[in-house]
């Protein structure tokens, strides 16, 4: 993808087709691969969807639903940053695929490469606490960015620790959305001296299902991401867990093996994750690293069939009953229908504008349920 900054009209074009239903990001990057832009990506769509969707028809955004996210995203002191512009954060730009577009407020200079996410426990122990505003207070005085999500504990430590130096919070929510209520004063001092970053629109409150999207946003943004306290289950481990998918450093505080809220942390360290009690820790792993690589992925690939016609009935029905409820990588199912990345790709952007799969950040498809 050739890197330009978009006209008023592309933008709204690229706000339509991000927005439409049943265009997730694996479909987004198809048919900019395919179209080149989202101006005649969106001229293709109702011939492909009546050829595809069984007589279902798609609900494009339209033109003047987008100018009004536009403008009540301006409204708001935000703009609207699309992946292919030549300030989106390159770090997320290398992702597969990348976030089609963000909202941001603020400073967007600060989504640089030298960044650390800092996340961990919402219900995080005094320790847990000082040791995050140390690390982030510290590597904030080395030049280093943190990056955390806004919310209860460890994450609003690391905010408010090293807001002179720079600090990033990514929201489930639209970018005007103040979650948890408790942040509103660290939001707004984020706002005025870090950044603020979405992938939602504005006006759009965060549910349960939004917060592993903006976890991938989080370690995605960072250098290394360092998980300070997090129980078994926790949605730390889940950032963790991305952050080693996208070849990022995973980090993790040690603590007591009788305080739960270490249960997780101990066990990432078990598996791989490199041991960190403090920011000269930390810093010792990242200077250990490669060169980062900011090269953004080649589109997924089309398939003849897909283009001149309707594909075949026995490569969607197998394709179909590869599809689980819970999201699978796309290679998985492929592997598991018998066909090759293209065909099942072609397959899988059928079956997601017809409203039978859904596909997720980070190149993640699921049974539509």
């Amino acid at each position: 993808m050739s890197l330009r900054t978009l006209s008023d009209a592309e933008r709204r074009d690229w706000v339509r087709l991000v927005r439409t239903p049943n265009i997730g990001p694996l479909t987004f990057a198809r048919l900019i691969g395919r179209f080149g832009t989202a101006t005649d990506a969106l001229a293709a769509l109702p011939d492909i969807a009546g050829r595809v969707a069984k007589g279902r028809r798609i609900e494009l955004l339209s033109s003047a639903a987008a100018e009004d996210e536009i403008a009540a995203t301006q409204r708001c002191g935000a703009r609207i940053v699309a992946s292919c512009e030549p300030d989106f954060p390159k770090l997320l730009v290398s992702l597969d695929p990348p976030p089609p577009l963000l909202t941001v407020i603020g400073n967007l200079a600060l989504a640089r490469p030298d960044a650390v996410a800092i996340v961990g426990a919402r219900n995080a122990s005094a320790a847990g606490r000082k040791i995050a505003r140390d690390m982030a207070a510290e590597l904030g005085l080395a030049g280093l960015v943190t990056v955390s999500g806004l919310a209860l504990g460890i994450d609003g430590e690391a905010h408010a620790a090293s807001l002179k130096t720079g600090t990033v919070a990514v929201l489930g929510g639209g970018a005007d959305h103040v979650y948890p209520p408790q942040h509103d004063r660290l939001y707004r001092e984020i706002a005025e001296q870090g950044l603020i970053v979405s992938e939602s629109p504005i006006g759009y409150k965060a549910r349960a299902q939004d917060f592993p999207r903006r976890n991938r946003i989080i370690t995605g943004l960072a250098r290394g991401t360092v998980v300070v306290e997090a129980a078994e289950r926790s949605g730390s481990l889940i950032s963790a867990r991305m952050a080693g998918e996208q070849g990022r450093e995973v980090m993790a505080v040690p603590g007591s093996p009788l305080d739960p809220r270490a249960a997780g942390t101990n066990g990432l360290i078990r598996q791989g994750a490199a041991l960190v009690r403090h920011a000269a820790d930390v810093l010792e792993v990242l200077s250990g690293l490669p060169p980062l690589q900011f090269a953004a992925p080649p589109p997924p690939a089309f398939t003849r069939d897909f283009l001149d016609g309707p594909l075949p009935e026995d490569q969607l029905a197998r394709v179909r009953q590869a599809l689980s409820p819970h999201p699978m990588p796309l290679d998985e199912i492929a592997r598991a229908a018998g066909l090759n990345a293209a065909q099942c790709s072609a397959v899988l952007m059928e079956l997601e504008l017809a409203g039978e799969a859904l596909s997720y950040p980070g190149g993640l498809v699921a049974r539509a349920v």
